[in-house]
């Protein structure tokens, strides 16, 4: 696919979902609508499953996943960790402390894209910080590193390394409980992962 093609393919769906977010009542708008759009194909909320699966098999405090799909979408499978903060709810009181916050990294997830890439799009345009997107959602999440694709012997060593490591996560992650799984399964050396840059923490907080 050509470079028009994928711009595109970015594009033209954010664009529909900066369209069809709410008129917010309550709190100001801090970003426009241009701005937005800036920001979203510059990929920078993206998170990839490769660094996600990294995180939850390393036990990284940070990371906070945030599943935005209906409780009886979230109790019939989630991520491990995963909290359930469905879209209609998203800016609940409730839920104000997780979605508002400059410590953890919230990773917004839900079966494809849309709805994540959603709740990303309305904690950003009220100014929210720490707030990203897991790439392709659980759909890309099944493919990558539930089940990763063998590269071919010839792949370079590091197409084989990457192919190692998501078996080794598929297999720790795979049964939804990181706990029992990690104490009998090793993980293979991870690849190089490009990770998102050190979150800004609160002055004096733990």
């Amino acid at each position: 696919m050509n470079s028009r093609l994928i711009t595109a393919s970015i594009l033209i769906p954010l664009a529909l979902i900066i369209a069809a977010v709410p008129q917010n009542t309550t709190k100001q708008y801090k970003l426009t609508a241009d701005k937005l759009l800036e920001e979203a194909v510059s990929y920078e909320p993206y998170v990839h499953p490769d660094q996600v699966a990294d995180m939850l098999i390393e036990k990284d405090p940070i990371l906070q996943l945030v599943d935005v799909r209906s409780p009886d979408e979230y109790d019939e499978f989630h991520l491990p960790g995963a909290i359930n903060v469905p879209l209609p709810d998203l800016l609940s009181a409730e839920y104000m402390d997780i979605i508002n916050q400059d410590v953890n990294m919230n990773v917004f997830y839900s079966n494809g894209s849309l709805k994540s890439n959603e709740a990303w799009m309305i904690t950003r345009q009220l100014g929210y910080q720490n707030n990203y997107v897991l790439q392709g959602g659980l759909n890309y999440w099944t493919e990558v590193i539930m089940n990763p694709e063998a590269p071919a012997q010839t792949s370079p060593d590091e197409e084989i390394a990457k192919y190692n490591f998501r078996k080794g996560a598929s297999q720790a992650l795979g049964g939804g409980n990181i706990e029992e799984k990690k104490a009998s399964v090793k993980v293979a050396p991870k690849p190089i992962i490009k990770k998102k840059r050190d979150k800004k923490r609160v002055a004096g907080g733990c």
